[in-house]
């Protein structure tokens, strides 16, 4: 599976990273805030786009919005990572029907369930090596 870890804190990427590498993922890409990670969606296709709400020069619901109605990555699962618990945002984030959400802090367990959910939300095999 190919992975896009998406946020502004270095400490936070790699995190994320070493989690999903705990799980058994490899195929893993970060990008600093939306605009390169834009550029790497452009350029190559990606299963799952794990991203922060809040970064600089573009937000994560900014991301979001680009990716579903400029790019068309319609096969490509979004989840949130996110310190906000602010319910209008999360409904909002709901509504932009994102594959999952997780509320900072959290851990390995509480990942690998969010991974499992999305397989299951989108009718398919979590194999480490295959597509969600």
């Amino acid at each position: 599976m190919k992975i896009l870890v998406v946020d502004d804190m270095p400490l936070m990427r790699h995190v994320l990273i070493n989690m999903l590498r705990r799980l058994e993922y490899a195929d893993i890409t970060e990008a600093t805030d939306g605009i390169q990670a834009m550029s790497y969606l452009k350029k190559q296709a990606f299963d799952l786009l794990v991203t922060d709400l809040n970064m600089p020069k573009m937000d994560g619901s900014t991301l979001i919005d680009k990716v579903k109605h400029e790019l068309n990555c319609a096969d490509t699962a979004i989840l949130v990572v996110t310190c906000e618990d602010n319910k209008r945002i999360l409904l909002k984030l709901i509504s932009a029907k994102i594959d999952g959400i997780m509320v900072k802090p959290f851990c390995l367990k509480t990942l690998e369930k969010q991974l499992a959910y999305i397989a299951t939300k989108r009718g398919k095999q979590n194999q480490k090596n295959q597509v969600l």
